[in-house]
């Protein structure tokens, strides 16, 4: 276990940087994960990370204790304190970072498999529960549009609690031009020519498309969905929000299938 005690240390401006920066984390291919819960998600899919970073006394939380004593080959910096919380994104830090290069998906997406398509999402709490949903719910396969927020900044990955993991996550993608050539089910949620959700017919893989929480679906994209759908809502309120929309209506494409 190595120890790095000053902030003029290269290590840890890069680091710094990292945590500060999405432009840094897309240059480098890097980003950090804070907490055991990311760190335990990223393990049991990608193996150990590049690096453990670890505060001084964050050491002797039995948590992280116990990590520690069971991978005694991992790559281990410890910090002060006062520094490793410089790199956390949270007011009270979990005392534990680690340095991940970034996944990238296996293969181009696929037109005949399920599908996520995220358009112009910039909400990193909503973006979070997206990947989380989709997850959930079986979907493997995720399309970002270019607008929508780095699904690898902190916030993103905090609130997606390990999502990132299982899926391929495919950024800057052309959402209109992926629709085209899809071979399944694609729908939209709209309000103009929609059909009610749970009235809506489809079959085999399905493409589901949610728009940014303020504009929705954009035009050029919404154009090339098959079929438009919309939540209905009984109750005084005109709107959900995108995240718990998307949860509605990729557990409705569940229930179906175990139906």
């Amino acid at each position: 276990m190595r120890q790095i005690s000053s902030r003029d240390n290269p290590a840890f401006k890069a680091w710094k940087r990292l945590s500060q920066s999405s432009r840094e984390r897309r240059q480098a291919g890097q980003t950090l994960l804070e907490g055991m819960h990311l760190l335990t998600a990223w393990q049991a899919r990608h193996g150990l990370p590049v690096q453990v970073l670890v505060g001084e006394a964050a050491r002797q939380r039995p948590e992280i204790a116990a990590w520690l004593a069971a991978h005694p080959d991992a790559p281990v910096t410890r910090l002060p304190d006062a520094m490793l919380a410089e790199l956390a994104d949270t007011e009270t830090p979990a005392g534990i970072l680690a340095l991940v290069q970034l996944p990238a998906p296996g293969a181009p997406p696929a037109p005949d498999q399920d599908a996520v398509l995220l358009d112009g999402i910039q909400d990193p709490g909503n973006l979070g529960t997206l990947l989380r949903s989709a997850a959930a719910a079986g979907f493997t396969q995720v399309l970002l549009a270019p607008d929508c927020v780095s699904p690898w900044s902190p916030k993103v990955l905090r609130a997606g609690q390990g999502a990132h993991f299982v899926l391929d996550i495919h950024e800057h993608q052309d959402l209109a031009a992926f629709l085209m050539d899809y071979r399944g089910s694609s729908l939209a949620t709209a309000l103009d020519g929609a059909v009610c959700l749970y009235q809506a017919r489809w079959q085999g893989p399905v493409a589901w498309v949610f728009g940014s929480e303020g504009q929705g679906v954009r035009p050029n994209v919404l154009a090339r969905a098959r079929q438009r759908v919309v939540i209905p809502m009984p109750g005084p309120v005109e709107s959900l929000n995108v995240g718990a929309a998307a949860a509605i209506c990729l557990f409705e494409t569940v229930r179906r299938r175990l139906a």
